[in-house]
């Protein structure tokens, strides 16, 4: 079993949290968030499978439960899914298996000629401590798919994706800072962290 941690710089303040994935950018979003709110983040290597659901919350729910399985640690866990409407809402939670197989141009592909361009983002955040009960956190951003790729910044999806709230850029046109103010992953994070510095 592996379970290599990046111990947590910056804030002391806090009780360390331990988010589990393999993602250095969503680590990134998260360390960043967290910060503001005084608490110090590790990334924690270690197993957890993810099932395929129809269901965010049932496939976070799964992983962290058996993350805190394998390391015997409170974890958190993320997941997320790009849901279009005009296709039905897919990928939705199939999100990285698309994007990992035909990645972002098969999508744009997809949506060739395709005049409703609406789509949302939603992010699952799911943490379980030595109670071994999860609890979730739910953050939506609404916004629309672009016509082309945009932007180097971010990862997965963010250069066809363009939030409703923002400046009318992707959001891999934005800083890590700026795509903060409105992603899903951020809301989600900072339900997370309003509860965990309640504890």
């Amino acid at each position: 079993m592996n379970t290599k941690t990046t111990n947590p710089t910056g804030s002391s303040k806090g009780k360390v949290v331990n988010f589990v994935t393999t993602n250095v950018h969503k680590f990134e979003e998260a360390k960043n968030v967290l910060d503001h709110f005084g608490i110090p983040i590790a990334k924690l290597d270690v197993e957890a499978l993810e099932i395929q659901d129809d269901h965010l919350e049932n496939i976070a729910k799964y992983s962290v439960l058996d993350a805190v399985k394998n390391c015997g640690l409170p974890v958190f866990v993320e997941d997320a899914g790009l849901f279009i409407e005009s296709l039905k809402g897919f990928p939705g939670p199939y999100s990285k298996f698309v994007f990992e197989t035909v990645g972002v141009k098969g999508v744009l592909k997809l949506m060739e000629d395709v005049k409703n361009r609406d789509a949302y983002f939603k992010s699952v955040i799911c943490y379980c401590g030595s109670d071994g009960e999860p609890i979730s956190f739910v953050g939506k951003v609404e916004g629309t798919i672009s016509s082309e790729i945009r932007g180097d910044d971010g990862f997965g999806y963010d250069p066809i994706f363009v939030p409703s709230q923002g400046y009318g850029i992707t959001f891999a046109e934005m800083s890590l800072t700026e795509k903060n103010r409105f992603s899903h992953r951020a809301k989600a994070l900072k339900q997370f962290a309003e509860w965990y510095s309640g504890r």
